[in-house]
């Protein structure tokens, strides 16, 4: 009988959403959690629908994307 692995929450991404976390060094949502919103779709490859997958992600393990710092 084959064990269920677990699915990494990136894996419901597109390749390009994937390749921009990839490239921008983050390989868990932890790292995830010290860009804010803006800074992640500002990755080349992150759009709407990856911003979305991702907050859905961090939503269900307690954790969000990093605050705006206001000036």
């Amino acid at each position: 009988m084959k064990e269920k692995t677990a699915i990494h929450p990136f894996d419901q991404l597109a390749k390009p959403a994937r390749r921009a976390l990839a490239n921008a060094g983050i390989k868990t949502l932890e790292q995830l959690t010290q860009l804010s919103e803006s800074e992640c779709m500002a990755l080349h490859g992150i759009g709407k629908n990856a911003l979305q997958i991702l907050k859905t992600a961090l939503a269900n393990r307690n954790l969000s994307f990093a605050q705006c710092a206001k000036n």
